[in-house]
């Protein structure tokens, strides 16, 4: 999608990816970009430290010799350290092309179309916006890239300039672009979903790749359910990263025994963060339900209050769940061996002692996460 509308721009390309790998996909975008910058568009592309860690200089060499402007969030990644700016990220996944389109989502641009070991492609979605929103998102990129050039003593290298005007006047769906950081919106992406589950009526449908909640969170969702909500939540069934996947399973007896649905996906490895509510509400975006993205990184979501929208992601996420998905059912989950129990448990407990010893100071004296 990004190598078919760098395309069709004319003025601005903005990218912010966690991940830009240097595989089949990615080169495909690098020459997307290059063509867009030699016939005049100004292309700037800001990559993370760490889920960049593994880019040759080649392909940022080959990028800024064809005029695209590329800048690094936190390049120091040592791995001696667990101070908390390490661990954070820049982990939103936008793109901004002019002022006419932006997408944001899950997708990193890493090769993930083909099946690997029998495997289905990464599960993940991601939206394209069109209207006044984008504009919003615009100025959000391009005042991180300002902040991070900045940081990097290259003061000046993003002006607004004369863009061109957008065609669009306005739109037909209520939505909002909230993002998470470190200053002004640390809890924003955090409250829009605890707002909307405990105004819940009907049904909350959650797909989340890593998902470790905090106490306010699983207390909201099985408030829900005593209510008569249905509350379904499409988890990560395939290990890809073991601690955080162990930990995970460790809330499962609780939310379970509150009659929260719980449903592994089996086909791939799950990477959406999305959720649909009452089959109106419903977001898209980076962010995970697990500390690292609700504490630490930025993530950027977004949230849409639409009857045809979210019956739409209802719809996807209900035939993956029929189709692709094995249910967590309580009775076997209780006859689980003890040791595994407890490895869960020992692995939630590591996970929130990194969390301690990265430095984070919870709010108000006290963790809201535990």
């Amino acid at each position: 999608m990004l190598a078919a509308v760098s395309v069709i721009a004319r003025a601005k390309i903005g990218v912010a990816t966690y991940i830009f790998e240097n595989d089949a996909t990615g080169q495909r975008i690098a020459d997307a970009l290059i063509r867009a910058a030699r016939r005049g568009v100004k292309v700037y592309v800001l990559i993370d430290g760490y889920g960049c860690k593994d880019l040759p200089r080649s392909m940022l060499d080959g990028l800024r010799a064809a005029g695209v402007k590329t800048l690094i969030f936190r390049p120091r990644i040592s791995p001696w350290t667990f101070r908390r700016k390490r661990l954070r990220r820049m982990h939103r996944k936008i793109v901004v092309v002019d002022r006419e389109i932006a997408f944001v989502g899950g997708i990193n641009i890493i090769e993930d179309r083909e099946a690997k070991g029998g495997m289905a492609s990464r599960y993940d979605y991601a939206v394209a916006v069109e209207g006044p929103l984008v504009d919003v998102i615009r100025l959000s990129a391009q005042r991180l890239w300002s902040m991070v050039a900045w940081s990097s003593f290259r003061k000046g290298m993003v002006r607004t300039g004369a863009l061109p005007l957008s065609t669009s006047t306005g739109g037909s769906m209520s939505a909002a672009f909230l993002m998470r950081d470190n200053f002004h919106h640390r809890r924003d992406i955090e409250a829009a979903y605890l707002l909307a589950i405990k105004q819940a009526e009907s049904e909350i449908i959650l797909a989340n790749a890593y998902f470790l909640p905090g106490l306010d969170f699983r207390h909201a969702l099985i408030n829900a359910v005593r209510r008569g909500v249905r509350v379904v939540l499409l988890l990560q069934g395939k290990v890809e990263y073991l601690l955080e996947h162990l930990a995970s399973r460790a809330l499962y007896g609780n939310l379970l025994d509150a009659g929260v649905e719980i449903y592994e996906y089996r086909k791939g490895f799950l990477h959406a963060k999305v959720a649909v509510i009452d089959g109106h509400w419903a977001t898209v975006g980076s962010s995970n339900i697990d500390p690292f993205s609700l504490l630490l990184s930025r993530e950027a979501n977004v949230v849409v209050d639409d009857e045809a929208f979210g019956a739409t992601l209802a719809q996807s996420l209900k035939k993956t769940v029929e189709t692709d998905c094995r249910r967590i059912l309580t009775d076997k989950w209780k006859q689980q061996p003890a040791g595994l129990r407890f490895i869960s448990w020992l692995s939630y407990g590591l996970l929130r002692f990194m969390m301690g010893i990265s430095g984070y100071a919870p709010e108000n004296g006290r963790a809201r996460n535990e």
